[in-house]
């Protein structure tokens, strides 16, 4: 049968026989190797997935020893530093937290560049100031605090996050939050507190503060009885090295100032003679390269030369990897969605349409939409439970919207990049002629840091 199928003659299939048996001993031999040595290429297949899991559980064994404290930050009546201090111990606290691990260090020992996590909670309208990093930072930070605001009072709090039950959402409580994106690009950047003075420059008049921090604060004292809103600004120290949004940012200013001439393809040689052969017209002459206007800048309109100067200005500065988030939570009997809307309009009045706009990352927000796919609505009430408790799980443990997947500052993933005049921006100590709220806790003024710490 074999032999007709194939048309194989009788001398054929003795040769075939004969390569058969010359071969039975090699092939019996690389059997005995497939059978015994099959696991061997598995390992270089499983890399990737040995590795992440290899270096979560060597990172977990390294935050065990290197634990984080909270500290909560008050404040006096009266603050009279201006906002830009806040920049300034921003700067201080990136330089004293940077320290990029080697391979030993990071492969065997675990480390792994540590953040902040800068928050500002109310609880039951009550609003706190917290900053939560390792401990053993926790005398340099100090220090750094009360060299420029020695007013202040710092002191070692519990984590509030630990009131409240575990497994929100639950049938007692319920919660409503998101983590937030950046519109575009890294070196895109908000507006920063030097513009808010900018648009307060013509009210001198009317003794006027504006504080971009107001809006929020104003938001936080709604919060009442059984109510919390707690708003969490990550931050981890990075350099272009690590994220080149610094060239990103180079790249698209000389976009911007049409600095890029793109030059006209090559017409090829032989295409040219065939067209000569074929049709009998004689080739074009080569097209002169465009040259770049000498001053293109001339050219550019007053608000692309704010944009430019704005992304220059941002990627001048040292700058962290953040992410931001805020979740509103209560018991169900004063649960009141409204609310959950609250800091909106704090992050809205942080963006210009010609430059960057925070804005809710969609697959972080506690919200099904319905689908037209009618059976998938019969698990939207699950879905939204997944949702909410990820979201207050990844805010308690303090890590980035895409954990535990390793990603980069995708500003359209939930983790982008702010310098220190964005988050000084974001998070510094408001005085009470900005913040005049009773909910805001105040302390009696201090001309100088605690006398412990000037003896260490």
């Amino acid at each position: 049968m074999i032999s007709q199928f194939f048309y194989l003659s009788p001398r054929d299939i003795e040769i075939l026989t004969q390569i058969f048996i010359f071969l039975k001993p090699f092939l019996s031999v690389v059997w005995k190797i497939i059978k015994n040595w099959y696991w061997l290429p598995l390992p270089f297949f499983l890399w990737k997935y040995f590795s992440f899991l290899w270096l979560s559980w060597k990172n977990n064994v390294f935050a065990a020893k290197d634990k984080c404290i909270l500290l909560e930050v008050k404040f006096p009546e009266e603050i009279s530093k201006p906002i830009r201090a806040m920049e300034t111990v921003m700067d201080g606290l990136r330089q004293v937290l940077y320290q990029l691990p080697d391979w030993w260090e990071k492969w065997i020992d675990g480390e792994f560049q540590r953040s902040y996590s800068f928050e500002i909670v109310s609880i039951e309208g009550a609003i706190h100031f917290f900053i939560r990093f390792p401990e053993r930072l926790k005398d340099v930070v100090e220090a750094i605090i009360y060299g420029e605001y020695p007013m202040v009072e710092l002191s070692v709090a519990k984590d509030y996050t630990k009131n409240v039950p575990q497994d929100i959402p639950n049938k007692e409580w319920d919660l409503w939050g998101t983590d937030y994106r950046f519109l575009k690009p890294n070196c895109y950047p908000i507006k920063t507190y030097p513009y808010f003075e900018k648009e307060t420059a013509l009210e001198v008049e009317e003794e006027r503060v504006v504080d971009p921090l107001s809006l929020l604060l104003e938001s936080l004292s709604k919060i009442g009885p059984g109510e919390q809103l707690w708003v969490q600004i990550g931050a981890k120290p990075i350099t272009d090295a690590e994220l080149p949004w610094i060239t990103e940012g180079k790249k698209i200013r000389d976009e911007l100032v049409k600095r890029v001439s793109k030059k006209p393809p090559q017409k090829s040689i032989i295409l040219d003679a065939l067209n000569v052969v074929i049709s009998g017209t004689p080739p074009s002459p080569p097209q002169e390269e465009k040259k770049e206007t000498p001053m293109p800048e001339m050219m550019l309109t007053p608000g692309e030369k704010e944009v430019i100067k704005r992304i220059e200005e941002k990627i001048a500065k040292p700058a962290f990897k953040c992410n931001i988030r805020f979740i509103y939570l209560g018991k169900r009997e004063y649960f009141n969605k409204a609310k959950a809307k609250l800091p909106f309009a704090f992050f809205a009045a942080l963006g210009t349409e010609n430059l960057n706009f925070l804005v809710p990352l969609g697959k972080t927000l506690t919200k099904i939409k319905k689908s037209w796919f009618l059976p998938l609505n019969l698990l939207r009430d699950r879905r939204l439970y997944v949702k909410k408790r990820k979201l207050f799980k990844n805010y308690i443990r303090r890590v980035d919207p895409s954990y535990p997947s390793p990603k980069g500052a995708d500003y359209s993933t939930g983790s982008f990049v702010l310098n220190v005049e964005e988050l000084a921006t974001i998070f510094h100590f408001p005085s009470k002629a900005a913040a005049p709220y009773y909910t805001l806790p105040r302390i009696e003024v201090k001309g100088e840091p605690p006398i412990q710490l000037l003896k260490e």
